[in-house]
Formats: C-alpha cells, sequence, structure tokens
C-alpha cells in the first residue's frame, strides 16, 4: 500500500509536468503525516493567493512604461536646456555635473514610483488579512478532515537536566539569559555594519576611480561625469546586491549558533520547539531585512549638505543615495534578492547538489544494492523548519517592500511555483521518510505571519512616504503649482549652494565644468543669499508635516482589517 501511494506522489506531486495540477494533499498526509501534509497545503494556498497580486504587480511595472514619456519630472531631468549643474559627489576628485546625465535612472526609478504604485501598495495590505483569514478557514478544514480537532489537548512535560537546570538562583538566570541574549543581538548588528562599511567603501573606490580615470584623459574614456557615475552606479549597486546575498549565507551557521545556546528551560516540547523558532527567525530576519532597511530609510538621510557634510572616522564621508534618491538602489537589491538568490541560486542548488551526489555515490558502487541499502543512504530528514523559514522570509519581502518593488509577487509566485515541485521530488526521492507527526496546525509560523503583515503596514506607509517622491511631488502639485500640474517639480526640490562656500580641500581639484559659481542638490533649504542661509526651508516642514500625517492615515486605514485578519475567530 505505501508503496502505492509513493508511486502515485512521484506521478501526480514530484513531477514538473503537473505544475498546473492541485497538490495531492490527503495523499502527503497519508504517507508522511500531518505535519508535513500541512506545510505543503499551507504553501499551495500562499503559492494560489500569490497570482492577483502578481498580475497586479505586472500592470504597475507596465503602467510606468507606458507613460514614462508623459512623467514630467522626468521629462524635466532629461532636459538639456535646463542646464542644471549639480554640486560634486564626493570632496576633491569629483567634478561638477549636469542633472540631465542621470536621466536614464531618473526613467528608471518612475517605473517603480508613481502613483499607482501607492494602490497596489494598499491592495497588498488588504491581500495580507484575506490570506490570513483564507488559510485560517482552509486550516480549519483541513483539522476536521484529518480529525485533528482533539490534538494537542494532553501536555506532556519533557525533563531536561543540565547544569542549567541545578542552577536554584533564578536572578542568576536572568543574568545569563539577557547577557547571552543581548551579545547575540550586539554581535550581528556589528557585522551587519562592518559589512555595509566594506560595501560602501567599495563603490567610492568604484566611483571615485572612474572620475580618476575621466579626469586623466576624457577623449580616451569617452563618457562624461555623469554618464559614468549612473552606469557605475548600476553596476556597483548589482555587485553590492550579490555580496550581500553571499554575505546572508555565510551568517546562517553563526546565527544558529547563537540560538542553541541553552539559556531557557521550556517545559514541554512544543513550547521548546516555538522559542527556537522564534529566536532563529529573528535572526534570520535581521540578517535578510537589515540591508534593506539600510537603504529605504537610513541611507543619505544623516550625510548632511554641501560645504556641512558629516565625516566619521575622520574623513570617510557618509554614504549618499544616488541622484533620483534611494528608491532606484532598493529596487535593485530586492529585485537580486527576489530573482538571483531566491529563484536562481536556492533552486539550482537544490537541483545540482543532490544530482551531483547521486552520480557520485552511482560511480562508486561495485553491485546493485538492496533496496533498504538505497532508502539508508538517503539524506536523514532534518524537518519542516528550513522549509517554513524560507518560504515566511520570502513573504516578509513580498509584503514589507512591495510599494518599492511591485514586481517582488510575480518573482515569488514562479519561485514558488518551482519550490512546490522541488520539495516534492526532495521528500519522495532524496529523503528518509520522516516519522509521522500529528499537529492541529502550523504553529508558531501564523503568528509570525500576522506579526509581519501588521508590521509591513508600517514599512510600506515609511516607504511610500520617505523614501519615494509621491508625497513631495503631491504637496509641490496641491500647494506650490502655480497651474496645479508638475511643471517647474525639479527646479523647486533643488537648493542652491554658493560654491565659494566649500570647505578647504573638499572643492574639485580639476573642473572639467567651468564657470560655476552656484551649483545644486536635491534637498529643501534656504538659497545662499537669504538671511537664513542653508537652513531647512517652510517646504521643508510642509513636506515633512505630509508625510507624517500619509503614514498615520494609511496605518489609520489599513490596521483595521489586517488586525481583524489575526485576532478575530475564524
Amino acid at each position: 500500500m505505501c508503496l502505492y501511494v509513493l508511486q502515485i506522489l512521484h506521478e501526480e506531486w514530484a513531477n514538473y509536468g503537473v505544475m498546473h495540477k492541485y497538490q495531492p494533499v490527503d495523499l502527503i498526509r497519508k504517507y508522511f503525516g500531518e505535519q508535513i501534509g500541512l506545510y505543503f497545503a499551507w504553501l499551495g494556498v500562499y503559492t494560489q493567493l500569490l497570482i492577483p497580486p502578481s498580475v497586479l504587480g505586472i500592470i504597475v511595472f507596465l503602467y510606468g512604461i507606458f507613460t514614462v514619456d508623459a512623467n514630467v519630472p522626468s521629462q524635466e531631468t532629461c532636459d538639456d536646456n535646463l542646464n542644471i549643474t549639480m554640486c560634486p559627489l564626493c570632496d576633491g576628485v569629483c567634478d561638477y555635473w549636469r542633472l540631465s546625465t542621470v536621466c536614464s535612472l531618473a526613467r528608471a526609478s518612475y517605473l517603480f514610483d508613481n502613483g499607482v504604485t501607492v494602490l497596489f501598495a494598499i491592495f497588498m495590505s488588504l491581500w495580507a488579512a484575506c490570506f490570513l483569514e483564507h488559510w485560517k478557514r482552509r486550516q480549519m478544514c483541513l483539522k476536521h478532515t484529518w480529525d485533528l480537532t482533539m490534538v494537542g489537548v494532553a501536555v506532556y512535560r519533557i525533563c531536561m537536566l543540565s547544569v542549567w537546570s541545578m542552577n536554584p538562583d533564578p536572578e542568576a538566570k536572568a543574568s545569563v539569559r539577557m547577557t547571552v541574549t543581548t551579545t547575540g543581538i550586539i554581535l550581528n548588528m556589528l557585522v551587519v555594519l562592518v559589512l555595509e562599511e566594506v560595501y560602501g567603501a567599495i563603490a567610492v573606490w568604484l566611483t571615485e576611480l572612474g572620475t580618476v580615470l575621466n579626469a586623466m584623459d576624457p577623449q580616451y574614456y569617452k563618457c562624461s561625469i555623469g554618464d559614468c557615475g549612473a552606469t557605475g552606479l548600476l553596476l556597483t549597486q548589482e555587485a553590492h546586491s550579490w555580496l550581500k546575498v553571499m554575505s546572508r549565507s555565510a551568517l546562517h551557521d553563526v546565527h544558529i549558533c547563537c540560538v542553541s545556546f541553552p539559556t531557557e528551560l521550556p517545559k514541554t516540547k512544543e513550547e521548546f520547539e516555538e522559542k527556537l523558532i522564534f529566536k532563529s527567525f529573528f535572526l534570520k530576519s535581521m540578517n535578510a531585512f537589515a540591508p534593506i532597511f539600510y537603504v529605504a530609510f537610513f541611507k543619505g538621510r544623516f550625510g548632511g549638505r554641501p560645504g556641512d557634510y558629516v565625516y566619521v572616522f575622520g574623513d570617510y564621508r557618509i554614504e549618499e543615495c544616488a541622484p533620483p534618491g534611494c528608491l532606484i538602489e532598493l529596487c535593485i537589491q530586492l529585485s537580486m534578492i527576489m530573482l538571483g538568490k531566491q529563484l536562481i541560486q536556492n533552486n539550482v542548488f537544490e537541483v545540482l547538489i543532490p544530482a551531483a551526489e547521486n552520480e557520485e555515490n552511482a560511480t562508486e558502487e561495485k553491485r546493485p544494492r538492496q533496496q533498504f541499502d538505497k532508502d539508508y543512504a538517503l539524506e536523514p530528514y532534518e524537518g519542516v523548519t528550513p522549509e517554513y523559514m524560507e518560504m515566511i522570509i520570502q513573504y516578509g519581502f513580498v509584503s514589507l517592500f512591495v510599494a518599492s518593488f511591485p514586481l517582488a509577487p510575480a518573482f515569488a509566485l514562479l519561485n514558488n511555483v518551482i519550490e512546490i515541485r522541488l520539495d516534492a521530488a526532495k521528500f519522495v526521492t532524496e529523503i528518509r521518510r520522516p516519522d509521522a507527526v500529528r499537529c492541529k496546525d502550523i504553529g508558531i509560523w501564523y503568528n509570525i505571519l500576522c506579526g509581519i503583515s501588521k508590521f509591513s503596514v508600517i514599512t510600506n506607509a515609511f516607504v511610500i512616504s520617505f523614501t519615494s517622491e509621491f508625497v513631495p511631488r503631491m504637496v509641490y502639485q496641491y500647494m506650490y503649482s502655480v497651474n496645479g500640474t508638475m511643471n517647474g517639480y525639479t527646479e523647486h526640490s533643488l537648493s542652491y549652494f554658493n560654491v565659494s562656500n566649500f570647505p578647504p580641500g573638499s572643492a574639485p581639484t580639476t573642473a572639467l565644468v567651468t564657470g560655476v559659481s552656484m551649483c545644486r542638490y536635491k534637498d529643501y533649504r534656504d538659497p545662499p543669499w537669504d538671511t537664513e542661509a542653508y537652513t531647512f526651508s517652510k517646504q521643508y516642514w510642509s513636506v515633512l508635516a505630509a508625510k507624517l500625517a500619509f503614514v498615520i492615515f494609511f496605518q489609520v486605514w489599513i490596521t483595521s482589517p489586517c488586525s481583524s485578519a489575526c485576532w478575530w475567530p475564524g
């Protein structure tokens, strides 16, 4: 009977030719148990509900492509007749540059930063609430069908004797627990900060190298400062993102060591597993989301202005965003993560590594082995926690930063369609058959999903308000525009700086753009001829008030349905 069920699973589940069919969840539960059956049922529901946001995300992206030529701020950025001279991007070696040289970056940024993106972010917040509610009802149906309603009523205590449990002093336990937890968090944050500094140093080095080479012989290196900067920025950001992807994989073992330290003594096995899962997810989420949060909310916020930049470690300026803003860098990083790491790297490794191991084992065999020998040679079962962890991290990328990258649901859908069949093939042909484990739900993973869904409302509100140009554009159109259009927005969003106010050593040493008395930089500050030169202008405070008002409105309007999906009874 088991061989018959396994054959059906191999043909109707672990087969790439049946991607368009539903999973045989009942057979999965019958052969592998309820725990694995619930995981694949949840993954199927999640993948199925990704179809509507994927279609809408592609529509939003196509809308940006079709309307980019009619976007007034992009047209003004690309207009050479405006002749806007921007301040140098670095001290000494960087020259003045024309705003029109970043035309391609401005147009690319509009593809993801347009008015429809805001509506899509609102839809995704409501979609997260509907997804949780739909899964809760689907889980109740499976509990009734699989007779799991009485599972978990009896709680069995576990006895874990160790040196830690023999210490009767609760204050000593609390002190050690706090010390270990704090040390782990601080070490993780320090590693992330060090990696960010390394990435920033690489970016600055590449930018300065291109600028110096161009200054040495501009006829040989046939590109202007802005063109080299735009091309170098894209290449640097791609390399930057790939370095972050590889560093996250390297930090995984460090996180597991920090999580596994026995700082607590749970009373039941279920409580122990939930605490372990939560700590592991907390550290892995910090590793995955910290660079994205840095680019979205911190990069370029505290760099200062021309003539009064903020320096760290003596002569190093704080890293700033690209001229069109940080949103394009955020899009590049998310595309590298969703397309490069999850869709390509993870799936390719899951296919090639087992295939190479099987081929190596086949060449070493000198005689045919019995079936029990082949089964014993398979990889041991390590639980569904790694599978859940990968999908929950992906759900975080899809929901937390969808306002900056509308194509994230489409990439997630494509990855999950392949992931389901990869995991099916792994469970059927590559690992030993696990012992069946009865459980009534997906456990603490549902609470983590609720937390991510609630937090996504806050992150999307702040991304739209403080990272994108949506709110500043609306403030200009309805408060400062003469005719109620976006004409003149680029001029309005740039401030003036008198080049004679450069501190010694920070002005360009070799200026290819001559005759510059005033340069521009992106900020809302009073001009140098004003009595309060270089202080924040009234426009700055108006835009800041509008940003905070939008955050409050977005949260109040969206939080209610998200909270009801997590806390109302199913």
